[in-house]
């Protein structure tokens, strides 16, 4: 359910991109053939072929009618589909849909693409069933994939090509236990269709003034949900979050931020609880604080009216050694209105995904 509303979130924030009468959009589809990345030992038994798949995908073509779209250099708006054979009898197939965004470089010829959506996985763990899928610990996943491609648009009667490269990722972000996730490196080729490539309107210089200012923000946030230790079977247990920091636009596209981080999760008190019974040789009282706080620095990027913030902390109260002092934050924020936002983030350690946080918060 976290990640249906994590979808949901985004689907929302790209369609009120959309507010002009213009019809001008794509379709494209790519075959791809790649392969898994050991990015972790403990999935080396999953990784016997390369996965194949298909990539099928709409794209709204935007020309400046607002003034965020020449501010990105025109990029696309849509939503994907991707079917992936993971060539694993105990992986199965995946199907996941995304929302993303095309950026475009070099004169239009080289197309970047990320997109974040759910998945659907066929044959998740199941301590009877299906036990040696340990990178699957839910059938619904969060996704999210990267593309890399030479693109030529219109060749001939709206018809095009592209080819390069991609990055799958599926995680539930320790929403659910095994979690040790998979990536798949990919070579993908295909085709693309402009629809009413007649009548493409021309690109629309920006009229924005180039200087621009905005004092320093206070922003307080809450973030929540559910997650899961590392121990299979040990159950979900909620987590709070209070963050407070201050952030300084540099301009219109970037701001910069400083803050704190008060972390309370009760799978951590669980946890300590479980070793200190299941492991007395780890020397665990089962005293121990579990709560953490931790000070960021971070960025955030400002399209309309989503921005999407990268974030990395370090704990400065630490009572109870779990992954590591440093940790950081991915995410995407919309603002309704010019003070309030809501968000969804990943909290991690490195690459290791502690929890999907759901936000509320003020920009004062």
């Amino acid at each position: 359910m976290q990640k249906l509303v994590f979808t949901f979130f985004l689907l929302i924030s790209v369609l009120a991109f959309s507010q002009d009468d213009k019809k001008s959009f794509e379709i494209d589809a790519s075959l791809f053939h790649g392969t898994i990345i050991e990015h972790n030992p403990d999935i080396s038994h999953l990784i016997t072929d390369h996965p194949t798949g298909l990539i099928l995908s709409f794209n709204k073509k935007t020309y400046g009618f607002r003034d965020w779209e020449s501010r990105y250099n025109y990029p696309d708006w849509g939503f994907s589909y991707i079917y992936q054979d993971m060539k694993n009898q105990y992986l199965g197939e995946n199907h996941s849909v995304y929302a993303h965004f095309n950026f475009y470089f070099l004169n239009r010829n080289l197309m970047f693409r990320i997109g974040q959506g759910i998945a659907y996985a066929t044959k998740p763990y199941d301590k009877y069933e299906n036990y040696l899928n340990n990178a699957y610990g839910s059938d619904l996943l969060s996704s999210t994939y990267l593309q890399l491609n030479y693109k030529k648009e219109n060749l001939f009667e709206g018809f095009g090509v592209q080819a390069g490269v991609s990055i799958i990722h599926y995680s539930n972000a320790n929403v659910k236990a095994p979690n040790n996730s998979t990536n798949t490196f990919a070579f993908n080729i295909g085709a693309n269709y402009l629809f009413d490539h007649e009548n493409k309107p021309d690109y629309i210089a920006s009229a924005e003034e180039k200087k621009f200012t905005e004092p320093i923000k206070f922003n307080f946030a809450f973030r929540s949900g559910v997650n899961e230790s590392d121990v299979n079977g040990m159950g979900q247990f909620p987590f709070y979050v209070f963050s407070g920091y201050a952030d300084k636009r540099l301009n219109r596209k970037s701001a910069i931020q400083l803050g704190t981080d008060v972390f309370l999760a009760k799978f951590l008190e669980e946890l300590i609880y479980y070793y200190s019974v299941a492991f007395p040789e780890y020397g665990i009282s089962g005293d121990e604080d579990w709560k953490r706080v931790g000070i960021f620095v971070g960025h955030e990027l400002f399209i309309n009216k989503t921005s999407f913030i990268t974030q990395l902390g370090y704990y400065v109260y630490y009572p109870y050694d779990f992954e590591g002092r440093v940790y950081n934050r991915i995410g995407l924020q919309r603002y309704f209105g010019d003070k309030f936002f809501g968000g969804v983030t990943v909290k991690a350690h490195g690459a290791k995904a502690e929890a999907v946080e759901f936000s509320v918060g003020v920009r004062l």
